[in-house]
């Protein structure tokens, strides 16, 4: 691989210092030293002197690598670069290609984030104003056991204690009797769930969702982050796209120009 780089570099008549590839991104000399130490720049030739020779194709490998890193995440832009620099394209393909498919299954998981969010728009804020049926209407003013919680939105508590399995609902226990009870949020998820369910949503992505409704404090507070959510899609998707570029740009052949 060195004599490789070595050739490579006499070639083009191109070779940069560690400082020179580090200016053109902003970062230290040693980041650029470290990203090499790790695997995800290839390894650099020394001159006789000792100092490290990079090549234009080491310029090239750290251009891909830092665009991966907002496109895919740091373990897997480091991934991808290790295995492109052992040679392995395919490991890197399939690295990247988990990555799409998580970034539409986030997709999917917001958009019925919003489909949820616009049902319990539509059923008005007041409990006492929603329709009967609706998630929003007729909130119990005390926990509810699961066999009264199955009653209430049609299920059997056999399909409660699955939800639960799945972490779509999570229920505390009686501190007497170690029962699950049901609070008043619980049963909004669970109506939620029953709701989602009906339309055809799995129960992985019904359990995303009312995670996201439960860390924001409710679904009027999730409603106001959605606008946000999906702009990081959109910049995530769009980091992709600038992530392709660059890497294959550096899986150019060798003889290709790259400057």
């Amino acid at each position: 691989m060195e004599a490789g780089l070595k050739s490579q570099t006499g070639e083009r008549g191109r070779s940069y210092r560690p400082a020179d590839l580090a200016r053109e991104h902003g970062i230290s000399t040693q980041a650029v030293r470290n990203y090499e130490r790790d695997g995800v720049l290839p390894p650099a030739p020394r001159t006789p002197s000792g100092y490290r020779a990079y090549s234009t194709l080491h310029a090239h490998a750290l251009r891909a690598y830092l665009a991966l890193v907002p496109a895919h995440g740091y373990a897997t832009a480091g991934e991808i670069m290790r295995a492109v620099n052992a040679g392995d394209v395919d490991t890197a393909l399939r690295a990247i290609d988990r990555s799409h498919a998580q970034l539409l299954r986030d997709r999917e998981t917001l958009d019925v984030v919003e489909a949820t969010v616009g049902v319990l728009a539509g059923t008005g804020v007041r409990a006492e104003a929603a329709p009967a049926g609706s998630p929003a209407a007729g909130r119990p003013d005390r926990p509810l056991t699961i066999g009264h919680l199955a009653h209430r939105i049609g299920v059997t508590p056999a399909t409660l204690r699955k939800w639960e399995r799945a972490g779509v609902l999570v229920p505390q226990r009686g501190p007497d009797t170690g029962h699950r009870l049901y609070r008043v949020d619980d049963v909004r998820d669970a109506e939620l769930a029953h709701l989602l369910r009906r339309g055809g949503y799995r129960l992985d992505h019904i359990a995303t969702v009312l995670r996201q409704v439960r860390a924001a404090a409710g679904p009027e507070a999730l409603a106001g982050s959605l606008e946000g959510w999906r702009q990081r899609l959109t910049d995530r998707g769009r980091a992709m796209l600038t992530a392709a570029a660059r890497l294959a740009d550096h899986l150019s052949p060798p003889d290709a120009p790259r400057d």
